[in-house]
């Protein structure tokens, strides 16, 4: 059975809500990064086979965005493209389905990762393409909506993680000790240069 390897990987700097990146599409950021990983790799476009990008806020973004990434970043429109919904899992399944691909001998060559920003998110108006006829709307914010609310418990991923501290007995106060170490490590890192081969740098026109 022939095996699949990762020959090489790129990303975006991770942003914040609200920040620098907040005007940027998620079909911009993962053309970017599939362009950053194809120039590490020394191939080109034309030598892909297959295109795999998770994404969960879809809403907004247009048909087939692992498609339009692909072609963004140069790959033909001749190369299928596809695009799957795994919500904190879609990227890493995205590279898990690359990897069945190539062991079955379908592919040679295939583009697997993520793209996504909250910002980009629109806000919904369910209501609106029959008319509201009497009382009040509801508008629905898409990124809570399809990304961080369960729909089988109907909770908030944040609630879901606090049912599953009392489950293990995980405390406010291990919690905050490992998030500032977490982040003290990656501002760390950050300053040493460790994430420099792995980051795409990330031009944002300013005003």
């Amino acid at each position: 059975m022939t095996r699949s390897v990762i020959v090489s990987a790129a990303r975006t700097a991770i942003g914040k809500f609200g920040g620098a990146a907040s005007g940027v599409q998620a079909t911009e950021l993962g053309a970017h990064a599939i362009k950053g990983a194809l120039a590490r790799a020394g191939i080109s476009g034309e030598q892909i086979d297959y295109v795999i990008m998770g994404q969960v806020l879809q809403a907004g973004t247009g048909q087939i965005t692992a498609r339009q990434a692909a072609v963004a970043a140069g790959v033909p429109t001749s190369v299928p493209a596809i695009t799957i919904n795994k919500v904190c899992l879609s990227g890493l399944n995205a590279i898990a389905l690359a990897d069945q691909l190539i062991r079955a001998g379908e592919v040679g060559a295939v583009i697997a990762g993520g793209m996504e920003s909250m910002d980009q998110a629109p806000y919904l108006l369910p209501k609106a393409r029959t008319g509201y006829r009497m009382g009040d709307g509801k508008i629905v914010d898409s990124m809570v909506h399809d990304g961080l609310w369960d729909a089988f418990s109907h909770k908030h991923m944040g609630d879901q993680s606090d049912d599953v501290n009392t489950e293990f007995s995980i405390g406010r106060a291990e919690q905050d000790a490992w998030a500032a170490r977490s982040h003290e490590r990656a501002a760390e890192a950050i300053e040493q240069g460790r994430f420099a081969e792995e980051i795409v740098p990330l031009d944002i026109p300013q005003r």
